[in-house]
């Protein structure tokens, strides 16, 4: 934001002093286009927390104006599934979890800016929990 603001700032003060020339337009296209790639690219950070009995997702952006945060708490005992999609140098996770209405939900997280150890630790969180209720379910 502040280097589209300082964009603006340049364009017009070139247009009064004409430092640039016929490129002054470059000085608000390259910030607007860092915004959308920043857009695109999905939330950047990503906290989850799994002690006690409830695992709890956080997703939001730096820019807070641009995507609505995510904010999730459910019980453990709740948690079916989870897929991790790496495409290029996106990579997201989905969630799958029992709900009362629909049989079940899911929900997906930006993580692409997790690093390879903590991607490894989320999966080991999500992979215990996935086999203690599949093996509670299978002895019901």
């Amino acid at each position: 934001m502040l280097i589209l603001l300082g964009g603006c700032v340049g364009f017009i003060l070139d247009e009064r002093f004409g430092f640039f020339n016929e490129k002054s337009w470059l000085l608000i296209i390259i910030p607007v286009v860092l915004l959308v790639l920043v857009y695109l690219q999905g939330r950047q950070i990503f906290e989850y927390d799994s002690d006690g009995e409830a695992f709890h997702f956080k997703n939001r952006n730096i820019i807070s104006f641009l995507n609505k945060p995510l904010n999730d708490e459910f019980p453990k005992y709740k948690l079916i599934k989870f897929e991790m999609v790496s495409i290029l140098f996106f990579r997201r996770l989905y969630v799958t979890i029992s709900s009362k209405n629909n049989g079940s939900t899911t929900l997906k997280y930006e993580v692409s800016y997790l690093t390879k150890k903590e991607v490894k630790d989320l999966k080991l969180s999500l992979n215990k929990v996935v086999n203690a209720n599949k093996e509670k379910r299978h002895q019901e």
